[in-house]
Order: C-alpha cells, then structure tokens, then sequence
C-alpha cells in the first residue's frame, strides 16, 4: 500500500523508482506490485490500468481513515 500511495495519480506520466538501497520490504513490495500486473517494472515504472484502479482505491482510503 505504501508504494501504491507514492503514485501520483494527477499525472499519468509521474512514474517512480525503487532504488537498490531502498528498504528491504519496499524492495519486495515493489516486485509483487510488479508480479500481480500493478506497475510496469519490478523496480517501480507506472501504473498499470489495474494498479491506477488500486492506487485509486488505497489513496480514497487513506482519506477516510484520516
């Protein structure tokens, strides 16, 4: 959820990278965001048509919970 939330949705084109020091877990993150179809490279890149819909999802989320 973390990595989904540093999408920036008003901008397609706003991708982000996950750099080799990242934490461990962001690392991991990142590859099963990758693995399940959400973002386009295991190491960040953008949103897929499917990972705009959960980034979408998790950031109204966090705007209830707030």
């Amino acid at each position: 959820l973390n990595v989904l939330m540093q999408f920036n949705l008003l901008n397609e084109q706003d991708g982000i990278k996950v750099h080799h020091e990242a934490p461990k877990e962001t690392i991991a993150a990142a590859k099963r965001l990758f693995s399940k179809g959400l973002i386009t490279q295991d190491d960040g890149g953008y949103l897929t048509d499917l990972g705009r819909k959960a980034a979408e999802h998790t950031q109204d989320l966090k705007t209830i919970l707030k």
